[in-house]
């Protein structure tokens, strides 16, 4: 069974199939802030995603991270490792070069077990 969260003009946030979530790309709104903050801001909104789901952080399974700003790694880094526990890492990709909307330095999806 599929069951849609969170639905918007054109996609829903997140998806639900047979106890695996999956959450679209999430940005920040504050496209002020730098790495490190538009990251903390877009982690907070996939915490409250995902525990809307019926999951959590800790749940985590793949996160994806779309960066118009490679060079500044070390800032998405350091919210990362605030955010999460070592023990509570999922697998990830960090992709630079990517096209994102103006002043939007990251962009993440993630799929987590419920």
């Amino acid at each position: 069974m599929i069951v849609r969260h969170v639905p918007g003009p054109i996609h829903h946030r997140v998806v639900e199939h047979d106890g695996t979530i999956y959450v679209g790309g999430l940005v920040a709104g504050d496209k002020s802030k730098d790495m490190k903050g538009q990251a903390e801001e877009i982690f907070a909104k996939l915490e409250d995603l995902l525990v809307q789901a019926g999951s959590s952080k800790k749940k985590l399974l793949s996160v994806t991270i779309f960066s118009a700003a490679f060079g500044e790694r070390q800032g998405f880094n350091e919210a990362w490792t605030e955010w999460l526990a070592p023990e509570d890492f999922p697998v990830r990709a960090y992709i630079g070069g990517a096209e994102l909307s103006e002043g939007t330095r990251v962009e993440i999806t993630a799929i987590a077990a419920k």
